[in-house]
């Protein structure tokens, strides 16, 4: 997965508004997730996801790694 940053922009930043996207995030508990779905927001604090079960924030300080994935 691609997640470095580019020209100091963190890649996420780079996606497009409605991309589906795959993104693995540190749980606090220790672990990760994936989070799949449509992209609804994006900037220097973190990413919100449509998925199926609903609207996932995830803070830039969670993103492991992300990407864009193709359509279903």
């Amino acid at each position: 997965m691609d997640h470095e940053p580019r020209d100091g922009v963190p890649l996420w930043r780079t996606w497009p508004i409605g991309a589906r996207v795959v993104v693995r995030r540190r749980l606090d508990e220790g672990g990760y997730s994936d989070v799949l779905g449509r992209l609804l927001e994006a900037d220097d604090d973190g990413v919100l996801v449509a998925t199926r079960r609903g609207e996932v924030r995830v803070p830039a300080r969670s993103i492991a790694v992300g990407k864009i994935v193709p359509e279903r």
